[in-house]
């Protein structure tokens, strides 16, 4: 099997594919994640709760006492999961280490599977919105570069474009360095990327640059223990419209001396509606595709900003 027939692993709190496994018995089915993301994507479903051995239907539990001193309890009985429910996340992110993941979806609020904002309750008073679930807490400490999103932030088209486009990015980074990799290899996987690091994070985008300059005198090991984190951590800064329009404007500089004026004072006309919000970011990158397909732009055609995921997602319809 290539590194391309390989599937897209993606980690996901079960209930949200529809399984029944809720502490009520039922599920919080997505349908934008099982019937359109699903299509390019393996799901691999986890429920914390019911692989603990905690059943379905069960007792609801929650999250009690300080962020770093958190004991997982039942709601009515007070039964202490806690430790039972920290080793058991210690081994099943362990084995979700080794099956090749590209992201993770969580389910917002579970005192297992929440990623930010999770109840707290303390002894007394209103419980604070300070915590993150057990299970979510020891899938971010063992693999910190992992694209990992709730799915009710998924509802915000500019941070569903930015975790797909971190699924993929992901994926293309782990093919570079699943097997025997070269410096050469590293520059061109660098050089496609440019521009999304130029929409995402201009300082890491210097940073990166001059990093991938210097690599052929960096011993291997310390390039892994640096490249992949650092180019994840720019990829997560959200991509802003002024950021877009910087690199919309960038890539009209490659065209200056083969489009006519009318053509590009359009092209120009379609970014300034975009940094306007007249338009979506899809409209100026098709004219932007357009041309570097007519005028045969070979540097353009390559970088991976053009299309980071599959079109037929229609994310860029959206931002």
């Amino acid at each position: 099997m290539t590194a391309t027939d390989r599937p897209i692993r993606i980690g996901i709190s079960a209930c949200l594919l529809g399984e029944q496994v809720r502490f009520d018995g039922g599920h919080k089915r997505d349908g934008f994640l099982v019937d359109t993301l699903g299509k390019y994507v393996e799901w691999v479903p986890v429920c914390p709760e019911v692989e603990v051995g905690m059943g379905t239907p069960r007792e609801a539990v929650r999250l009690v006492g300080r962020p770093d001193a958190l004991q997982m309890l039942g709601v009515r009985s007070g039964a202490d999961h806690t430790e039972a429910m920290v080793r058991y996340a210690r081994r099943r992110v362990e084995a979700l280490a080794a099956v090749d993941l590209c992201g993770y979806v969580l389910k917002k609020d579970s005192p297992s599977c929440g990623m930010e904002r999770v109840k707290i309750y303390g002894a007394h008073g209103m419980p604070a919105r300070q915590g993150r679930g057990l299970f979510a807490s020891a899938l971010l400490a063992r693999l910190p570069d992992l694209p990992v999103e709730e799915e009710g932030r998924l509802s915000d088209p500019r941070l569903r474009e930015n975790f797909i486009e971190r699924i993929f990015a992901y994926r293309r980074l782990r093919d570079l360095f699943g097997g025997r990799w070269t410096v050469g290899a590293l520059v061109a996987f660098h050089t496609r990327h440019k521009l999304v690091l130029m929409a995402h994070a201009p300082r890491a985008y210097q940073d990166l640059g001059r990093f991938v300059a210097g690599a052929s005198r960096l011993p291997h090991q310390e390039i892994l223990a640096t490249y992949p984190a650092a180019f994840m951590a720019a990829l997560k800064v959200m991509a802003t419209p002024k950021r877009h329009t910087n690199v919309l404007q960038h890539m009209v500089g490659y065209f200056k001396r083969t489009l006519d004026a009318a053509s590009r004072d359009e092209l120009l006309q379609t970014i300034e509606d975009y940094r306007q919000g007249l338009v979506p970011l899809v409209v100026p990158l098709t004219l932007v595709r357009h041309y570097v397909r007519q005028l045969g732009v070979a540097y353009l055609a390559d970088q991976v900003y053009l299309e980071p995921h599959p079109k037929e997602l229609m994310l860029r319809n959206h931002v």
